[in-house]
């Protein structure tokens, strides 16, 4: 049961990871854990085998597909003292190599234009990768781009040394926060759901990991044969797992990936996929130790970041942090900032998580996901105006994702008083989806609650018809018919408040306020028996949702942080 979900028309679920982050899709799951920009270097680790007839080939393209002659391309690998170097030629083309197995990050740049860096894994002796580099100038931050990451070229340092310290846990058990009960419930339900909100491209690379599990699909087949083939060389084994891997069968990923690990124990790349699979399998124990032999031969962010994920759902946040902090050392990345801005939410360190989030979000400043997670943070703090104003402006970054407007439609309800520019952006989310439950539901409530005694007629009717609305998308959008039970209320219509009411237990039936409005309509009409038994079902739902929500406070350790953060200036 969501005890802290107030709002039960509309929601949708995915498939989370312990942390309640998104699990990784088909084809994209390593490219998407490992960091998005050049890093220092070619590692020279003695202890990673070397392929000398693997490389890696491409060409630059203008975004025009053009090719660009005389481009400089980079080729970096975590831990190495400087990326390798060469221009194209006249046709734009590029090569590396020899090189051995590992993964490297790779970008171009000419006249200022940058790439966005790709990610490469060399995987096995002469494997040859193919990559096409195209220069785009919203790769500089150029004011036409959508993209929110810096240039691809442009090594970032971690100027912005954190003021505070994580130096222990505690148990939250007094539930620490601001503002009323309502407010600190709704703050842990938004931290919840910051915790899976994906990247902003996130649509475009479902829809190419999707065609491309396709056809990988029809590969299946081929790579159970090789391994029949050959059931004790590392390439079938690893393969065929990383295949399992990339597709989202991570049960089944483990025991060839398991078997190339036995094979050949130095293979960085497959340990890496090793842990990955064992952590999204469930082996925890297992992929703390890969993960910590892999820490052992060389340091990456990709690494430190697995490893917070896999200490968190172990159970040791207090480790987990200090990897997603290690992470952002190496490589301050937009996700990189995420997670270690989340993993402070989630155990309460909300002032932290503000200072993560607004430096993230000052060098992320179309990361929408940045904007929302701060919003999210500055809610905890009671800074309600705040989190209003981020929150609209994450709406305006991709008016067609919904997230931020029901992260603000949430607050809107939560709050003391009316937010500043909330209503015109849910009306504008009713407007653009008018077939969402909830963008009718919440522009009904931010149109009520906006509203002074006397309420106005025309105001009233608007109300009904979009809760009206929500009901009709969704019959088990039991907020709406509550609320227009609480609307015939304040008109003294009981009977046909009690109707509603019986309306929203019927598609909720653990919905303690439908109860006890019921029980005040029933005592109207002359009901004291009728009104008595929802009065004892409201007592009775409370107490059980309290002992829930205290079961899961007591799970969830608080950090004990030194120090005081500071943040930059608003913008």
């Amino acid at each position: 049961m969501n005890f802290i979900a107030k709002w039960s028309c509309g929601l949708r679920s995915s498939a989370t990871n312990g942390k309640g982050r998104n699990c990784l899709g088909a084809l994209g799951v390593v490219a998407a854990l490992i960091g998005v920009f050049i890093l220092p270097g070619v590692a020279q680790d003695a202890s990673v085998r070397s392929s000398p007839a693997a490389g890696i080939h491409g060409r630059v393209l203008n975004a025009d597909g053009t090719p660009v002659g005389d481009a400089l391309v980079r080729l970096a690998q975590p831990g190495a003292p400087k990326p390798l170097e060469i221009k194209t030629d006249a046709a734009g083309a590029f090569s590396f190599g020899p090189l051995r197995m590992g993964s490297y990050l790779l970008g171009a740049e000419k006249s200022g234009v940058h790439s966005r860096a790709a990610t490469v894994v060399i995987s096995s002796d002469g494997e040859q990768r193919q990559v096409d580099l195209v220069l785009d100038n919203s790769s500089t931050g150029h004011p036409d781009s959508s993209d929110s990451s810096p240039p691809a070229a442009q090594a970032m340092e971690f100027a912005d040394k954190p003021t505070f310290t994580v130096a222990g846990v505690t148990d939250w058990t007094a539930a620490g926060g601001h503002g009323s009960d309502s407010s600190l419930r709704t703050s842990e339900a938004l931290t919840r759901e910051t915790l899976t909100l994906k990247p902003g491209d996130e649509q475009h690379s479902t829809a190419t990991l999707t065609s491309a599990a396709g056809e990988a699909n029809e590969s299946e087949t081929r790579l159970r044969a090789a391994l029949a083939a050959a059931p004790r060389e590392f390439e079938p084994n690893h393969k065929l797992g990383e295949f399992y891997l990339h597709a989202g069968k991570y049960a089944e990923s483990v025991g060839p990936l398991q078997a190339a690990y036995q094979i050949d124990p130095v293979n960085v790349g497959n340990e890496y996929e090793l842990a990955l699979a064992l952590n999204e399998a469930g082996d925890l124990p297992q992929a703390r130790e890969h993960i910590q032999k892999s820490l052992a031969h060389g340091e990456s962010a990709e690494l430190h970041r697995l490893a917070g994920e896999i200490y968190e759902k172990s159970g040791d946040p207090l480790s987990a942090v200090h990897e997603f902090e290690q992470a952002v050392r190496m490589d301050p990345s937009e996700q990189n900032y995420f997670e270690w801005g989340s993993e402070l939410l989630l155990h309460r360190a909300v002032l932290q998580a503000e200072q993560v989030f607004t430096t993230g979000a000052t060098a992320y400043p179309k990361s929408s996901r940045m904007l929302a997670a701060l919003g999210t943070a500055l809610f905890a703090n009671a800074r309600y105006d705040d989190a209003a104003l981020r929150l609209c402006a994450a709406s305006g970054m991709n008016p067609a994702d919904p997230e931020p407007y029901i992260f603000m439609g949430k607050i809107e309800m939560a709050a003391p008083n009316p937010l500043p520019c909330v209503e015109e952006k849910l009306a504008r989310f009713a407007k653009d989806q008018p077939g969402n439950a909830l963008a009718n539901y919440f522009y009904a409530m931010a149109l009520w609650k906006g509203q002074s005694q006397p309420v106005d007629p025309k105001v009233l009717h608007q109300v009904e018809t979009l809760l009206n609305k929500a009901v009709a998308i969704d019959n088990h959008c039991a907020d709406a018919d509550l609320q227009l039970g609480i609307l015939s209320a304040s008109q003294r219509s009981y009977e046909k408040a009690i109707g509603y009411y019986l309306k929203a237990i019927e598609a909720n039936p653990q919905l303690a306020e439908a109860h006890y409005r019921l029980g005040m309509a029933y005592d109207r009409i002359g009901e004291p028996e009728n009104a008595k038994r929802e009065f004892q079902l409201h007592d009775e739902i409370k107490k059980r949702q309290a002992a829930e929500i205290d079961r899961q406070r007591r799970e969830v350790k608080q950090f004990l942080v030194e120090g005081q953060p500071t943040f930059p200036a608003a913008h």
